[in-house]
């Protein structure tokens, strides 16, 4: 079994460590910890010790610990070390060769492969001094994973958040070579829809809604990342098509739901997308104002993609919806399992200052015909992989 010495820094982003080693444990790795005191501050030796099922280490002059296991061995008993989150004042004590804690002097006594995850405030991350230091740990041999894109703790967005724990255990993977990246869907197919739908009112004007499809998109890119072959049905949406991804660009309701038809059969269908409700016939010219005040609008309901593929002749044998709601988000969702005819519904709540909508987190809730499964709030990223993961699990091996 091999092993990785993972070296938690003092972020925000250390929460995200105790994901990763469960991922890590999952896919037969041995993890040890050595804990900064920063790090200390964001989680605790206690959370780190029960996942990695193991000692913590954390300081440079403890008695037993040396006598147990010297900051030599520490580092050199690993078959990769691995820094995240890697601070600014990590990479530049890696950079300059410091050795005035257990976290740095394991770096520098090690005679292993170093991968790193950065994070730190945009700022930080833009720095002359930090780039200067990324430079001499890449020309050192320092392997790097991240950082990405995104809003941070501070209020700023930009580059300087950590990666996302599935991809650090990809690149973790992909350094220790013998170990495979699991492939949990290779041979399947899933259908995604994502985005908003517009509903054209006249050549200018149109209904719709505020969905990013931050969350639809994130899960085509994590189903294809677990092996399977995915058909993302998108609504008009501002980010980039996922790599290794069919995506066919819809604007209605009708459009997106002829394009999920046309691309069965599948294995699962994850309808994720904000489906418009109501339509209307839309005129030809631009609607003018006029002196008898504002155009009465007739609705027309729109078709419910939802419920008529959980009940389509070629229904995929797992069926996901999404509900999102400003209030009584349980019970609405219960309905709607029961309305829908699918096999889980995936709430979140969208109201007040949730910010779900547009925004880089989401705390979703597992609702099915057993009952609820309330998942903490993670980015939309790790909310993907978490349910990729489970409708993995949920369809078994292919026959």
């Amino acid at each position: 079994m091999k092993r990785v010495l993972l070296i938690i820094g003092g972020g925000i982003a250390a929460y995200k460590t105790l994901e990763l080693i469960r991922i890590l444990r999952k896919r037969d790795l041995e993890v040890r910890c050595i804990l900064t005191r920063a790090g200390k501050e964001f989680v605790t030796p206690l959370s780190v010790a029960s996942l990695t099922s193991d000692k913590v280490y954390e300081d440079l002059f403890s008695l037993t610990d040396e006598a147990e296991m010297g900051h030599i061995e520490l580092s050199r008993e690993a078959d990769l070390l691995v820094v995240a989150p890697a601070t600014a004042d990590l990479l530049a004590k890696m950079a300059n060769g410091a050795a005035n804690d257990l976290a740095s002097t394991a770096l520098l006594a090690t005679d292993k492969p170093i991968l790193a995850a950065p994070a730190m405030n945009v700022r930080m991350w833009l720095h002359a001094a930090t780039q200067r230091n990324l430079s001499r740990l890449k020309a050192d041999g320092v392997s790097f994973v991240g950082p990405g894109d995104g809003e941070m703790a501070c209020g700023e967005y930009g580059p300087g958040r950590m990666a996302e724990p599935t991809e650090i255990a990809d690149a973790i993977a992909s350094m220790l070579g013998g170990t495979t990246v699991q492939k949990p869907l290779a041979g399947r197919r899933v259908i995604v829809t994502s985005g908003p739908t517009v509903e054209p009112i006249d050549p200018v004007r149109f209904l719709s809604n505020r969905s990013s499809g931050k969350q639809g998109h994130a899960i085509a890119a994590a189903a294809a990342a677990a092996g399977a072959d995915v058909v993302l049905v998108s609504g008009p949406v501002s980010i980039p098509d996922p790599a290794g991804v069919r995506t066919l660009h819809v604007e209605t309701a009708v459009q997106m739901l002829a394009a999920v038809e046309a691309a069965l059969p599948s294995d699962i269908a994850v309808f994720s997308a904000a489906v418009a409700d109501w339509r209307v016939e839309p005129a030809w010219q631009k609607i003018k104002k006029g002196k008898s005040g504002a155009p009465a609008l007739a609705l027309i309901e729109n078709p419910d993609i939802l419920a008529s593929i959980s009940r389509h002749p070629r229904r995929p044998r797992l069926v996901i919806g999404f509900a999102a709601e400003t209030e009584e988000m349980l019970a609405h969702a219960r309905q709607k399992l029961e309305r829908k005819g699918c096999d889980m519904i995936v709430a979140n709540d969208v109201g007040g200052e949730a910010g779900v909508m547009g925004g880089e987190r989401n705390t979703v809730h597992l609702v099915t015909r057993d009952g609820v499964e309330d998942w903490p709030t993670l980015d939309k990223t790790e909310v993907a992989h978490r349910l990729v993961e489970r409708l993995a699990a949920l369809l078994g091996a292919p026959a």
